[in-house]
């Protein structure tokens, strides 16, 4: 499933980032995005982009192109 998939509230586990190129992986990786991480969506704008998550306890902003990339697994 991927990020962008999940509904506000809910939850899920990043099992891969394989769409991204490196530079945009190593950057989300910085920021606590790392294979096997639970992440929480916390809301989403309302025309759908940027989708707010949490990681680690810190809140960041993706835009949805971003987030269709990033495979989670729903807990």
């Amino acid at each position: 499933m991927k990020l962008s998939e999940l509904s506000c509230g809910s939850e899920g586990i990043v099992t891969g980032m394989s769409g991204l190129s490196a530079a945009t992986r190593k950057k989300l990786m910085v920021m606590g995005v790392l294979p096997n991480t639970p992440v929480a969506v916390v809301r989403v704008a309302p025309l759908g982009d940027p989708i707010q998550i949490r990681v680690r306890g810190v809140d960041i902003a993706l835009r949805k192109q971003l987030a269709e990339d990033i495979e989670v697994e729903v807990k």
